[in-house]
């Protein structure tokens, strides 16, 4: 009688989906032929890191009282007009707990907006870069002659330490990836900006310790992607890796890129360096037998450009998404030291990031030739 009870339990638990062999098949990391299989059906993607010349941050861009759909369809169609057809573009978990409703009815206006321009972003939900204290309302004006002067956080420095706010956290990405969990206008799900980052800016006073946020990042970065899996997206899941000795072999690297290679269904990395790094961490990766797409590169002065890196990565025919696309209010167009020394008087010689002026012509008309070029436009 006991085998019999037993038997009908767990019926009944794979019928409720509570069972947890039932949620494993629901939710597992997706195999290798899925993962091939999908990026065979897309075309090769190239893209920028996409935020609106009128916002200085996620926030800005998202918030009601500064979200500019025209603004947005003006930029994206200039995008378009170039052959991109993807755009990584940031969330923030303060937009779900300020308006979850507006924030969901937003994202779709987006969607529609890069749809209609043949675009499918790759959405971000955390990032660890810049200012770890984020807050809701009016973002302060950008820096003058500073590099990202505005960006924040997601979770802020307070949440990521304060265990108690996890469960909004969960609400956060489960209400947002659950909501477009079967849209295919989305192309895929990046669950945190390199996770455990202390790059970008001067925010010491205000950062967690880095024993203290390393820890917390690893215990909360497989736990994201869980939360996320349990919606049972159609889209994959990713994080980026931004700092690989390819000196080592794939079990060398530190824990939280273990975690992002280990969970990742598309391999996605950063590169800001010469072709031949470029080269070389993209034959490491290959590794991994996933699909490998680059969701940031192309910084001027320091080796990365499109002229050098955007020809590898068709040949290779790894996705190719730059930082930055027109000119505006985060003014990456400054390179990084700008945060020593502000460009205030003058123009940097060259510019750092960014594809397109404000108005929309190219900083640099023979890059937007050659994306043209190689993207077929």
């Amino acid at each position: 009688m006991k085998i019999f009870k037993s038997i009908f339990m767990a019926a009944f638990l794979v019928v409720l989906g509570l069972c947890p062999s039932a949620a494993w098949a629901q939710t597992a990391r997706w195999s290798e032929q899925k993962a091939n299989d999908w990026y065979a059906q897309q075309p090769w993607l190239v893209g920028s890191n996409y935020v609106p010349k009128s916002a200085i941050n996620e926030l800005e861009m998202w918030q009601e009282a500064t979200f500019d759909p025209a603004q947005i369809d003006r930029e994206l169609g200039w995008a378009e007009a170039m052959g991109m057809n993807t755009m990584r573009v940031f969330l923030h978990d303060l937009l779900w707990q300020q308006d979850a409703a507006g924030f969901r009815k937003r994202m779709d206006q987006f969607l529609t907006i890069a749809s209609r321009h043949h675009i499918r972003p790759l959405l971000v939900l955390f990032d660890s870069c810049w200012d770890p204290l984020p807050r809701l309302g009016p973002q302060h004006a950008p820096v003058p002659g500073v590099h990202n002067s505005g960006w924040v956080q997601s979770p802020g420095a307070k949440a990521l330490a304060d265990s108690s706010q996890y469960p909004r956290l969960k609400a956060y990405v489960q209400g947002v990836v659950g909501a477009f969990a079967k849209d295919d206008r989305i192309l895929g799900w990046d669950i945190w900006n390199e996770p455990g980052s202390y790059g970008g800016g001067d925010y010491a006073k205000s950062e967690l310790k880095e024993p203290d946020k390393i820890g917390r990042v690893t215990a909360l970065l497989p736990q994201a992607f869980a939360w996320a899996r349990e919606m049972n997206p159609s889209q994959p899941l990713t994080s980026g890796v931004w700092d690989i000795d390819t000196s080592k072999d794939e079990s060398a690297p530190d824990e939280i890129e273990r975690i992002q290679l280990r969970e990742s269904d598309v391999i996605t990395f950063h590169n800001y360096s010469w072709p031949e790094s470029f080269k070389s961490e993209v034959a490491w990766l290959r590794r991994f037998h996933r699909p490998v797409i680059c969701t940031e590169y192309m910084a001027r002065s320091v080796g990365s450009t499109f002229d050098a890196i955007l020809p590898i990565a068709k040949q290779e025919r790894v996705g190719a998404i730059n930082w930055g696309f027109v000119a505006g209010k985060t003014q990456t167009y400054f390179p990084w030291e700008s945060w020593q020394h502000p460009y205030v008087h003058d123009q940097p010689p060259v510019w750092f990031h960014e594809v397109l002026r404000s108005d929309g012509t190219p900083y640099r008309q023979a890059e937007v030739d050659l994306i043209r070029q190689l993207t077929g436009k």
